[in-house]
């Protein structure tokens, strides 16, 4: 790997910064503090600074030369409601909320990253950083979208880097096409009859029918989808009833639906809702579908991709860089950014030989491991060198 010798100095300085937000997360929308050291750090660096932006978002630019060109950086900010287990020294000072998806450690670097171009102004053009909050679920990427952030900074060309600790430290997946799936959620209200456990003859058991439903729905992927399509379906909450011996009125049923297709995401919400009403004349109950669209697939460019793939061979080395993965059924809202410009998202290795840096995101004792700041700030600034040359 060839790190450069200024940015290997700052990380130790990026990692404190990195900690500090660890140990102080917010939820989506609700960036208030970080966004605030945000700004901060982007005002000393000379960078001109954009507040208030989806609500909680900020946005730099920093500008050199007056080559016309502009390159999108973007970093999330927010955190998960989660518990910390870590047991670090800078762990969540918050109880119910902690970094668990490593989103302190991509604005730290997005941070470094400002800090060394700012000094160095080794490029011919506008950098754009994008401090986007409310990605866990929240949609802060298409809420920027929306309001209009890409022409109204003159974005060109969109990027972003996600940590990966299923891959090693020193690696950097960058790869064309779909990455990461689409992200829908399903909600079932089933309506029986209650009545009496020893007479279920009288009732309409809601948990029946809502069980039926679950096994009905998982047939979709089984029997209703190409087998060498990507599909999944997750029904991962189910409420009913408060005691052993009484058959509720209603039962309530959760999920969420991956894909990877449009035309598989279409299908799999038409079937749902026709199992949904089958099962429900079959039981003479009713059953209310709220479908909702989340998060659309994750699609890297052609082109951008390349020019990724490029700038990290100049960091990693070409042994570094990992061209071709199959698509991961996790979602990103980077994928609003993708659809209103052309971009690449990349995925930086984190876990080291020790295991550092192994835990999986959404993880109580997931950390973000520090030893990949560089890398990742080396590789912002390696891409904007190459896109931007002076």
């Amino acid at each position: 790997m060839a790190l450069n010798n200024r940015i290997a100095a700052l990380a130790p300085e990026i990692g404190e910064w990195r900690r500090d937000i660890h140990a102080h997360p917010e939820m989506g929308f609700e960036e208030t503090r970080t966004s605030a050291i945000v700004a901060e750090k982007l005002r000393s660096f000379g960078v001109e600074v954009h507040t208030g932006i989806a609500t909680t978002g900020v946005v730099g630019v920093l500008r050199n030369g007056n080559s016309g060109r502009v390159i999108g950086l973007r970093a999330d900010m927010d955190c998960l409601p989660m518990t910390e287990e870590t047991g670090a020294p800078h762990a969540s000072t918050t109880p119910g909320k902690m970094h668990a998806c490593g989103h302190d450690g991509h604005t730290a670097m997005l941070l470094g990253t400002a800090k060394y171009l700012a000094e160095a102004r080794n490029f011919d053009g506008t950098v754009v950083f994008l401090f986007q909050p409310a990605e866990e679920g929240g949609g802060g990427g298409r809420v920027m979208v929306e309001e209009g952030v890409m022409d109204r900074f003159g974005i060109q060309q969109v990027y972003g880097i996600h940590n990966d600790p299923q891959s090693e430290l020193g690696k950097i997946s960058i790869v064309a096409g779909p990455i990461l799936a689409a992200a829908d959620t399903v909600a079932f209200r089933i309506k029986g009859r209650g009545g009496h456990a020893a007479r279920p003859h009288l009732a309409i058991d809601p948990v029946l029918v809502g069980s039926q439903l679950v096994v009905a729905v998982q047939g979709i992927v089984s029997r209703r989808t190409d087998p060498l399509d990507s599909l999944v379906i997750s029904l991962c909450m189910f409420h009913a009833g408060s005691a052993s011996n009484v058959i509720p009125e209603t039962a309530e049923i959760k999920g969420t639906i991956r894909t990877l297709k449009a035309a598989t995401r279409d299908h799999t919400e038409r079937h749902i809702k026709r199992i949904a009403a089958a099962v429900a004349e079959a039981n003479e109950a009713e059953i209310e579908v709220d479908y909702k669209r989340g998060y659309p697939v994750t699609v890297n460019h052609e082109a951008e991709t390349q020019r990724a793939q490029a700038a990290a061979a100049r960091v990693f080395g070409e042994a570094g860089v990992v061209k071709s993965r199959p698509p991961i059924m996790g979602a990103e809202d980077f994928s609003y950014m993708l659809e209103a410009r052309p971009g690449c998202f990349v995925q930086l290795g984190q876990r080291a030989p020790d295991g550092k840096g192994g835990v999986p995101v959404h993880h109580p004792r997931y950390d973000f491991n520090d030893d990949a700041i560089p890398l990742g700030v080396s590789f912002f600034t390696a891409l904007v060198e190459q896109e931007m040359p002076r």
